[in-house]
């Protein structure tokens, strides 16, 4: 059952928090042991240690150590632009927090397909009334709860460049063309996570970039011009060739 938390209140997009974790990361470092070497660091002087540990154990762990990533994000994030690593902590974001990625497939994408250039407050606390009503929470969220669960939504979206920033109770949409470098990094991801070809295809990560299962195709096929995977298609049912054998030859191949 899917059961939404306010866990984004820990901090939202952290695009450069997150940077400078990875930059300490090594492969296999603990929570605690990651919190530790940020502490003494001196990369995050005006941050209270308190501060910093829930930085690391509620935001950075859940989203990328947990899903395994850590070090591979680490070796792209200093080469590949920011708007194409940002993307790829998107997914991650949005894997680790089940209501963020909710409200960009049903709320983001929909008033984009329907033709309006800005999202709004109302919109955001609209989604979250209606998820709490549906009871996606584990308990009732009260009033001030709902409104600022809203806010940090939006302001998820900001840090990952898919609304303008700022404090104005409406952004402006700022749809992204999914890279890619990114596509090539979920799909194998998710191939060496054991997913299967027809779940790849149809997963919903590709949801927070707008995309359909056709148009993930149409992107699969592009990769397989490169050599990167071979698809073949009858109808709804896909089979893919990965081509490559391990996600450090994926990084070696994009970075």
């Amino acid at each position: 059952m899917t059961t939404y938390t306010t866990q984004l209140q820990a901090g939202l997009g952290l695009v450069e928090e997150t940077r400078l974790l990875l930059a300490l990361y090594t492969d296999g470092m603990s929570t605690n042991a990651l919190f530790e070497s940020a502490l003494q660091s001196g990369s995050f002087p005006n941050v209270s240690a308190r501060r910093l540990r829930n930085i690391v154990a509620e935001c950075f762990a859940p989203r990328y150590i947990r899903s395994g990533v850590a070090s591979y994000l680490k070796a792209l994030i200093a080469k590949l632009p920011a708007h194409e690593t940002n993307q790829l902590l998107l997914a991650f974001t949005a894997g680790a927090n089940e209501i963020l990625q909710a409200f960009i497939e049903e709320v983001y994408w929909d008033r984009y397909s329907g033709g309006h250039n800005f999202l709004t407050s109302d919109d955001a606390k609209s989604f979250v009334e209606q998820a709490v009503r549906d009871g996606k929470t584990q308990s009732f969220w009260s009033e001030s709860t709902m409104k600022r669960v809203a806010s940090y939504l939006l302001g998820c979206c900001a840090d990952y460049g898919l609304l303008s920033q700022g404090r104005a109770l409406q952004r402006e949409i700022q749809p992204i063309r999914l890279q890619q470098s990114v596509v090539v990094f979920l799909a194998y991801h998710l191939h060496f996570l054991g997913v299967g070809d027809n779940a790849v295809i149809n997963h919903q990560v590709w949801r927070l970039y707008g995309l359909s299962s056709a148009e993930v195709r149409g992107e699969f096929k592009q990769l397989a011009k490169n050599g990167w995977l071979i698809v073949q298609s009858a109808g709804d049912v896909t089979r893919i060739s990965w081509s490559l054998g391990s996600m450090e030859e994926v990084i070696g191949v994009i970075a």
